[in-house]
């Protein structure tokens, strides 16, 4: 039996952060010794011996109190793949399975994968760890260890610490209910068997009575139990007992007050509320443990308890709370139907008149007030308290049983009195707020004490050693409310989390100094600058039923005239509504300590911060008062004349302006005295407003998704029930116009279906197609039998069906004469898998596509998108990106199909960078419009005078529809009477064409030589629709010569014209409210880069629009969408979120893509890349095993060259110490490594004097540290030098998903430990940019012991370690990529490569000079990304002096 007083030392808390280096693993700790001796490199693993389990294992780790950093070192030396889990058995010891579950908690704690959640038991290999083959091939051996696990968590000789770890566990498993096997085991344990744990059987029957299918559970479960043997009846009543066990020892351990000081005890009640919040937060695990939780009163028993009054229990406190808002949660727990407001409440009333109704009957004449009282005055008050003390012990203990309250417990520690009995049912008295009425008086604009709240403290100190008082997002949610509930909750914390770290790093650059009684500022931010006091200019009175000003305007006087030009207009171009922070600093003159970081004063004070209180810029002045216009904060050509001030008006926020002036009268006007400190944002940064304005307006109106996504989108029923083969309205038939290139391709794309022309083409033919599938019905699978019937019947295996295609086809509208007439047609041969998707996004539904790297997920999309837009023309779509690049890049495809540019719009400031000749946004389809009216006017004025036809017609688009009805229509009709007679021969049908005048501008005749009369109809067809055109879009254009106002033209085209519409997932959240409140519709969203968009930014696109009454005799709202398309690859890089708590504990980097796909929603995997070449795809088609190339990598020449100078395609470099020095931090999580940074440099250097242009050519890195550095080195040695230049992107690996270049140099940077690279999703990043090239530089050392990653590596390690590079050569090569050319010449280190860089530029200077050699082109590239940060090149002070010495070339 495990030991029972082990607990966490203080030692061991303050090595809880330590992580194991190389140095560890492969040094002469003690366990890493046992590692080696016993399972390490092993051909087969080794029997596992409990003395080493217990004595070399389990009494080390005991001894330092199982310290955070020896079990992360265990489990990186796989002792559980290598050691533990291969030899587990029913005998092993409870030592053994402690080990596994510390383990096991290790790899959740560090976000590593331990329980195969993302992935299909197909994809499982990929899976580097133990837990995957133990979900998949030894589900009973699992069912044993889950067992265990379930009886030790309750064997109260165990130490709390242990217990704790165990109750982890669970906590980790009911998480992961999408794993069947996981799944199998927790069910029992929430069953309606627990209901055997009610106080009473009238307490059940009550409970049963309200639902028939409860009770039919209910007898299922008793008649179950009655049929089983005696070791199953064991078993069950173990399942049915363990949930109520665990509230009672949970009961007894918070109302011990012996015990209240006891650090084991809170942090085990810390996480039993954490797992109680779990089951509680889940339909499937709420529907019979809520009633269980209230049966035993638990909420109240919890607030009365010792532990919950203790000071410094602040946790246990808000971890109380978060279970009180889901146990109250307004929700039918049988049905999962939301209950409104109104709903809610007169529930509650319901009960408290039942509670009336036993008083008039048994205890009038004592609770006679009570009984006639109003149910709006009935609740937990002195009031009530005072009636009910007036009745006996024994009434009140009767009035409760008749209502229905438990008053009696098991527990030894609980002090059962009278006080306890009042309390319950004073408890059961209590109005709940819902909540929407709590979430509608949280403030979204914060004060310094609201982000230094302990709960916000807590959440920035997150390590994973305690629980956290947040929602969390996971498989499933209660509601839609409940999920915009956690959502604002969370986006509200990090945004706070964000705000909060800018300002103290902003305020520390500013280097506050106390001088006297004043502070003065010695540093410098451009985000920042000093101030006087704000003037208050004006406090507008309250609107009618609030409470707070209407308006508090103040203005703050800016001195500016020391600021550079750039940053002085960065604070000129503040807009309307952009947010600012008046910040009141006092500094300190001694240096206090942070203490616990949980309280307001000790953590502010650390950086002299006193008040925050946040502004909205609504104007910005001159010096004089007057506002400033665009053009005055552009410089004059040649002279800039110098500004001392500007002013800016703000809109202070009000609810805290008026709890200001509410407080003493000193303390008031103290706050706005004390400001001394403009902070601003980024723009990109500081959307924090619009959007948690937008998620709690959402919140509050409760929008619904589409009736047939919401199931699936709360994560109950059928996963497929929202695809098109499971819809009643999916299309029989599809044009596919210009998807299939020829017949050939057709039949390709469908392999294993028979493709049949339709009856009146009897072989094959060319495009467009028309395709009809035969015999699939709707629903694919029939309804499935009962239980019993299935286990008494055989499977029958089911005869193979073949999938039949109907093909038909149809002569395309002849356009116009014309060469712009002629259609654009899609010339990209689409794969099976591309078709497959297509085909999916054009029924409607949901479709989820997966698309590895390069595997063409933006063609697919456009072609969705062109699909919808010919079949469908009334539709109208919405494209949502998370990058303004990657919209852009759809759009550019958009552009160039067949699609007409009036009807495609771009939303969002991403716009400008979108590389096309029209401008696509409102204001510039506004001027497109106008403009091509104008064009169109002329081409009227040109017809009307090639006919004859008097007047101005050209004047407006009203005189040139009057001139259509008029002139030309009659004069077709005529014309096609004649036609119709069908007498004339095709000469007589020229001669009588009216508009032989109007086409002889024609750069060839309009009717060719010996034309047949059919080919001369479908020219004259053609020139119809040409004409047709120009008077249907100046009808189209006519309500923009109506409306004045540019505002009213750009609301008209997005509300009424455009019929797709492309914006980011950013810009939605922003403007929701906006664009919602303008009528705007849509009937399909098409989302790319799903997978890095937060679960809340999928779901805004999808709420863009107000619901929609329905139709046919059915009442309520419902969304209008057809078609939910998303695009993405889960397997790459997730949302990023900055705060630890909020990306790992939270959840809050979950994307609605990720939990569709652990959902189990069918998805179509794209698989055949045409990026990079194959060689640089097997580094990453571990992760994708169905991963194939596309012709063109196999074939194009680009891609069969060698890279020039080098003897290797890709490389990993192993890079030693520089100077004696690998990794570096200057500041926490700000890694950098010098030798890899000159090392890039100089590689790059290298490639540049080969003639490598260097817009071809990207370093990335894996830390935002190195990236700083390597700008330095790059700024240092190649900015001001024509031979090199630089490189197009320096960025983050992170930053970088989503782009590619020819040739990539990767820096991994860590020496020490693999630190996040660890993340198969970042290093899938990593290996997937290059598409000629890619060079890694690293320590080899570090990563070939990384299990998750030997796959990877392994690869890569095949090849020489050392740069490998062929002389003689220069880019670009004729030399094929296979070509033997020896060994090569081997660069042994960073000075060996900067000192072979050096005499190949001093060659090429001498050859220059000599008339001998051409400089290269001046390139313009762009480095880095826009939005990072330009002050973050915080660069260690040793690495940039070292920056002169080794490889500078001049």
């Amino acid at each position: 039996m495990a030991p029972t007083n082990a607990s966490l030392n203080a030692d061991a808390e303050d090595a809880l952060l330590g992580r194991p280096t190389l140095t560890d693993i492969q040094g002469d700790n003690h366990y890493a010794h046992i590692a080696r001796k016993t399972w390490l490199d092993k051909k087969k693993p080794p029997k596992v011996q409990q003395k080493i389990v217990k004595e070399e294992l389990w009494d080390h780790l005991e001894q330092d109190g199982f310290a955070f950093g020896n079990l992360l070192l265990l489990e990186q030396l796989q002792v559980l793949e290598g050691y533990l889990w291969p030899g587990f058995s029913e005998d092993s010891s409870n030592y053994h399975i402690l080990i596994i579950t510390l383990i096991l908690n290790v790899k959740r704690r560090e976000n590593l994968p331990s329980w195969g959640l993302y992935m299909s038991e197909s994809q499982v290999d990929e899976q580097a760890n133990v837990v995957a083959d133990l979900l998949v091939n030894k589900p009973a051996e699992f069912s044993t260890l889950f067992r265990r696990i379930l009886s030790m968590s309750v064997d109260t000789s165990l130490s709390l610490l242990i217990r704790t770890q165990l109750i982890t566990f669970m906590i980790g498993a009911f998480q992961s209910l999408d794993n069947g096997i996981v799944r199998k085991e927790c069910a029992p344990l929430v069953s309606i068997a627990i209901w055997n744990n009610l106080y009473s059987d009238a307490a059940r029957e009550r409970r049963l009575d309200q639902n028939s299918t409860l009770k039919k559970a209910w007898r299922a479960a008793a008649k179950r139990y009655d049929a089983a043997d005696e070791p199953t009846k064991s078993k069950l009543r173990f399942e049915r007992t363990w949930v109520f066990t665990l509230m009672l020892d949970f009961i007894d351990k918070i109302s011990d007050e012996k015990k209240v000081a006891s650090q084991d005890q809170l942090l085990y009640c810390e996480r039993v509320l954490e797992f109680l919040t779990d089951l509680q937060s889940q339909l499937p695990t709420r529907r019979y443990g809520n009633s269980l939780i209230q049966d035993l009163n638990l909420l109240i028993i919890i607030k009365l308890s010792p532990l919950y009054g203790k000071e410094g229990n602040g946790l246990f406190r808000d971890l109380a709370t978060l279970l009180r808002h889901y146990t109250y949660f307004p929700i039918d727990d049988q049905s999962g139907q939301q209950l409104s407001t109104v709903e809610y409440h007169q529930r509650h009333d319901a009960k408290l008149s039942s509670l009336q109704r036993i008083i008039v009957k048994g205890y009038q004449s004592k609770l006679k007030v009570l009984a006639l009282s109003n149910l709006g005055s009935v609740d937990n008050n002195e009031e009530t308290r005072a009636e009910l003390e007036s009745l006996s012990d024994d009434d009140l203990a009767q009035l409760c049983s008749q209502f229905g309250l438990r008053t009696t417990y098991p527990s030894s520690s609980l002090i059962h009195d009278r006080q306890l009995v009042l309390n319950i049912l004073l408890a059961s008295l209590e109005r709940h707020h819902t909540f929407q009425e709590s979430i509608g008086g949280m403030p979204i604009l914060p004060t310094d004490s609201i982000l230094y709240q302990a709960s916000l403290m807590r959440n920035a100190e997150y390590n994973g050693s305690r629980p956290l008082a947040v929602p969390k997002l996971n498989l499933q949610y209660l509601s839609m409310g409940d999920f915009l509930w956690r959502s604002f909750i969370l986006h509200r914390s990090e945004s706070f989390y964000e705000i909060r770290n800018h300002i103290e790093d902003t305020v520390q650059r500013m280097q506050p100094r106390l001088v006297g009684t004043h502070t003065q500022f010695e540093g410098f931010s451009r985000l920042a600058l000093p101030i006087a006091k704000p003037a208050i200019l004006d406090v507008a009175p309250p609107k009618v039923g609030e409470s707070k000003p209407a308006i508090v305007r103040s203005e703050v006087i800016l001195d500016v005239q020391r600021l550079n030009s750039g940053v002085r207009r960065e604070w000129e171009t503040l807009r309307p509504d952009d947010v600012v922070f008046l910040v009141g600093i006092h500094a300190q003159d001694d240096s206090l300590s942070n203490g616990n970081g949980h309280t307001h004063s000790d953590a502010s004070r650390k950086h002299g911060i006193k008040y925050i209180r946040c502004a909205e810029v609504l104007q910005v002045q001159d010096e004089k008062g007057r506002p400033l216009r665009e053009q005055q904060t552009q410089p004059e050509a040649g002279y800039e004349r110098r500004v001392r001030q500007r002013r800016i008006i703000l809109k202070v926020d009000a609810v805290a302006y008026s709890a200001d002036i509410k407080g003493a009268a000193p303390a008031a006007t103290e706050v706005y005295e004390s400001i001394n400190l403009i902070v601003r944002r980024k723009s990109r940064e500081n959307n924090f407003k619009s959007v948690l304005e937008s998620m709690r307006r959402l919140t509050l109106l409760d929008i619904p998704v589409p009736s047939w996504l919401q199931e699936v989108f709360l994560g109950y029923g059928d996963p497929a029930s929202a695809t098109y083969r499971r819809l009643s309205n999916r299309l029989k038939s599809i044009d596919f116009r210009d998807t299939f290139l020829d017949w050939a391709h057709l039949i390709e794309s469908f392999p294993g279906t028979t493709i049949e022309p339709s009856e009146e083409a009897q072989s094959s033919f060319g495009p467009p197609y028309v395709l009809e599938t035969m015999n699939e019905e709707s629903h694919e699978e029939a309804p499935r039998p009962s239980k019993k019937r299935r286990r008494d019947q055989e499977d029958v295996p089911k005869p193979a069906r073949t999938k039949r295609v109907l093909v038909s086809t149809y002569k395309p509208p002849n356009t116009g004469p014309y060469p712009r007439d002629a259609p654009r047609l899609n010339s990209v041969r689409f794969t099976p898998a591309q078709i497959e998707a297509i085909s999916s996004g054009t029924q409607p539904g949901l479709s989820i596509i997966i698309g590895p790297p390069g595997t063409g997920k933006t063609d697919v999309a456009t072609q969705i998108i062109n699909n919808i837009y010919h079949n469908f023309p009334s539709q109208r779509t919405l494209l949502i990106a998370h990058s303004n690049q990657a919209l852009n890049n759809l759009f550019k495809k958009i552009v160039a199909l067949d699609i007409d540019e009036r009807h495609l719009l771009r939303l969002g400031h991403g716009e400008e960078e979108l590389e096309t000749e029209a401008s696509y946004s409102k204001h510039g389809r506004v001027e497109s419009f106008l403009e091509n009216g104008a064009r169109y006017l002329g081409e009227v004025d040109r017809l009307a005078k090639t006919i004859g036809a008097p007047g101005a017609h050209s004047n407006s688009c009203e005189t040139a529809d009057y001139f259509n009805l008029v002139y030309i229509k009659p004069r077709w009709k005529q014309y096609w009477d004649v036609v119709a007679t069908g007498t004339q021969d095709a000469q007589d049908i020229i001669a009588a064409f009216p508009f032989h005048a109007y086409f002889s501008n024609l750069p060839s005749p309009l009717f060719p030589e010996n034309a047949s009369r059919a080919e001369v109809v479908d020219i004259i067809s053609g020139c119809y629709r040409h004409i047709e055109k120009i008077f249907s879009e100046l009808e189209d254009i006519r309500p923009f010569e109506i409306l004045r106002s540019s505002r009213d033209k750009a609301n008209y085209l997005l509300v009424k014209e455009a019929r797709i519409i492309a914006m980011t997932s950013t810009h939605a959240a922003m403007r929701r409210q906006e664009i919602a409140s303008l009528g705007f519709h849509y009937d399909n969203v098409i989302m790319e880069e799903a997978a890095q968009i937060t679960e809340i930014e999928n779901f805004i696109p999808l709420a863009l629009q107000n619901p929609q009454e329905l139709k046919n005799g059915h009442s309520g709202k419902d969304m209008p969408l057809q078609r939910v398309v998303l695009i993405g690859d889960h397997l790459q890089n997730s949302p990023i979120i900055q705060n630890q708590a909020f990306s790992q504990y939270a959840n809050l980097e979950q994307s609605l893509f990720l939990r569709f796909v652990r959902l189990g929603v069918p998805t179509i995997m794209l698989d055949a890349q045409g990026r990079a070449r194959p060689s640089l795809a097997e580094l990453y088609k571990w992760r994708y095993p169905a991963l194939q190339n596309l012709p063109n990598v196999l074939t194009d020449s680009e891609f069969q060259t060698a890279n020039a100078g080098f003897r290797y395609d890709y490389q990993f470099v192993d890079v030693p110490d520089y100077k004696g020095k690998g990794e570096s931090a200057p500041s926490p999580h700000f890694v950098q490594n010098l030798g890899e940074a000159e090392y890039a440099v100089a590689l790059f250097m290298y490639m540049r004097l080969l003639g490598y242009p260097a817009s071809k050519i990207s370093i990335l890195a894996a830390y935002a540290g190195q990236r700083a550095l390597i700008r330095d080195v790059l700024a240092h040695r190649c900015r001001d030098n024509r031979l090199f230049g630089m490189p197009r992107t320096v960025s983050t690996v992170d930053r970088y998903q989503g782009e590619q270049n020819d040739y990539i140099i990767l820096s991994l940077t860590r020496t020490t430990r693999p630190g996040y690279l660890r993340s198969l999703r970042r290093l899938t990043v990593a290996l997937s940019r290059a598409r000629l090239g890619l060079y890694i530089l690293g320590r080899r050392a570090v990563f070939e012991v990384v299990p998750e990653l030997h796959a990877a590596f392994e690869l890569l390690f095949q090849r020489p370690d050392t740069l490998r590079l062929v002389t003689g050569e220069l880019h670009p090569t004729t030399r094929v990529l296979d070509e033997d050319v020896g060994d090569g010449v081997d660069m042994t280190g960073v000075e060996h490569l900067g000192q072979y860089v050096f005499e190949m530029t001093q060659a090429k200077v001498e050859a220059i000079k000599k008339g001998e050699g051409l400089l290269p082109p001046d390139e313009k590239v762009v480095v880095g990304d826009d939005d990072e940060d330009d002050e973050a090149g915080l660069i260690d002070e040793e690495l940039e002096a070292d920056l002169d010495d080794p490889v500078e070339v001049e």
